[in-house]
């Protein structure tokens, strides 16, 4: 019911991040067991595309103040990171099905590109539980030095998917992480390493 009280750009932008999903459903739910297996990368690289978007915002913002559409993206990032969250939880179960067994999914532990994931997925959890306003409330200050533990974990998807199939991956994970590196590293430029004299100015 709060979700249909939101504004008409709030609904029409979740209605755009389930239409991946939503051409999922007959590989989700089907018989076909090569369908399913296939699922592991959409639901991965939507996942890891979300989160990008979201992430971009508040470069975005500095980078072009004044302009309504990072700030509009800015509002909306927490529902852009919860679906991203979805995906996520969505590729890591298709993966446990996929792998049939504990075993096998042990046995897989050891490879850098699975492990980097898991290890993504567990920042995410706690990230995912807090992102609403009574989390934000409960923990004050503490609330935004957790939700920076996304930095690392978006490090950590970017090396999970550029290490895919013997590192062949890097240039497409290289090719979706390129602007949200880029604008870190102008933010770091603007607060860190811009002169004092230049800002003054």
């Amino acid at each position: 019911m709060r979700l249909l009280s939101q504004k008409p750009s709030t609904l029409i932008l979740w209605i755009v991040l389930a239409l991946p999903g939503v051409t999922m459903l007959p590989a989700l739910f089907g018989e076909d067991a090569k369908a399913f297996h296939r699922l592991l990368h959409p639901t991965g690289e939507f996942a890891a595309r979300f989160m990008i978007i979201g992430m971009m915002a508040s470069g975005l913002v500095l980078l072009f103040r004044g302009w309504r559409g990072p700030r509009w993206l800015l509002h909306h990032r927490r529902d852009i990171e919860v679906a991203a969250f979805a995906y996520a939880a969505l590729h890591t179960l298709v993966y446990l099905i996929d792998r049939g067994t504990l075993d096998r999914v042990l046995a897989a532990l050891p490879h850098v590109e699975i492990w980097t994931g898991w290890l993504a997925m567990l920042i995410f959890v706690p990230l995912a539980i807090t992102s609403n306003d009574a989390s934000q409330r409960w923990l004050r200050r503490g609330w935004k030095g957790l939700q920076k533990l996304a930095y690392p974990a978006a490090v950590l998807v970017l090396i999970h998917w550029a290490a895919l199939h013997n590192w062949g991956s890097w240039p497409v994970a290289a090719v979706h992480f390129g602007p949200l590196i880029g604008l870190w590293a102008y933010r770091a430029w603007y607060w860190y390493l811009r002169p004092r004299n230049a800002a003054a100015a």
